[in-house]
């Protein structure tokens, strides 16, 4: 017959295992929700470049809606992120990493734990649709898109909406995009030699920038600045 302190210790055993069996569980479905919520829903990703500030600073985090443009349209005035077309980006530069790290970064990134590096995306304000006329300057020195002129609201202070003119017409299933920091950002006035002529196609898009999260300090909702573009009629 069986001592009872060795039924007591099978079944702590037991229970040690079921715990572990759960946290497992727990910690595989964690994973996976949070996988699916970054291939479908959200993703969070990192701020490289001052090319948008001050809407953006470098070093911000920023959480992206994966609804557009597959369930949402884009709008002009979101803030997107973006695949590089080609060229847009310098070739990036690797971080100092050993093996472990390595693949310790890759699947935090993998499953949406970790911000997705932007070495390979950037982030831009939509400023033309498909189908639309933008244009710079009038003689007020203003962007025009199909022909009304636009109070931009949110390009950073000291800044002029271009410091070159251009008159471009955006493509079906493209996107033109600009800088909120003009005079610090390679967008679509200064890309028309790569592929796409300078516009971003609209299959390249990951999402719509729609929160700040990090730092603390400056978490805030991302806003679309609809009354810019309110006059704006349809191409």
């Amino acid at each position: 017959m069986p001592r009872s302190g060795t039924r007591t210790t099978r079944e702590e055993q037991s229970r040690t295992r079921s715990v572990l069996r759960e946290a497992a569980i727990i910690l595989v479905s964690a994973l996976v929700l949070s996988w699916l919520l970054k291939t479908f829903v959200v993703q969070a990703f990192f701020i490289p470049t001052p090319s948008m500030a001050d809407t953006l600073v470098k070093g911000d985090r920023v959480v992206v809606s994966r609804l557009v443009p597959d369930v949402v349209d884009v709008r002009r005035g979101d803030v997107v992120v973006f695949k590089d077309p080609g060229g847009w980006l310098p070739p990036p530069v690797p971080q100092e990493q050993n093996a472990l790290q390595e693949a310790a970064t890759e699947a935090l990134t993998f499953v949406g734990l970790l911000a997705q590096d932007s070495g390979e995306h950037l982030i831009k304000r939509v400023v033309g649709t498909p189908g639309d006329h933008v244009v710079c300057c009038d003689a007020e020195g203003r962007v025009s898109v199909n022909g009304e002129p636009i109070d931009e609201t949110y390009i950073k202070d000291g800044s002029v909406p271009s410091q070159d003119p251009f008159d471009r017409t955006v493509p079906d299933d493209m996107l033109f995009v600009m800088g909120d920091n003009r005079q610090h950002s390679s967008d679509s006035r200064y890309t028309t030699g790569n592929p796409g002529g300078g516009y971003v196609p609209m299959d390249d898009v990951v999402g719509t920038a729609f929160v700040k999260v990090w730092p603390l300090s400056r978490a805030q909702i991302l806003r679309n600045p609809g009354d810019v573009f309110t006059d704006v009629p349809s191409p």
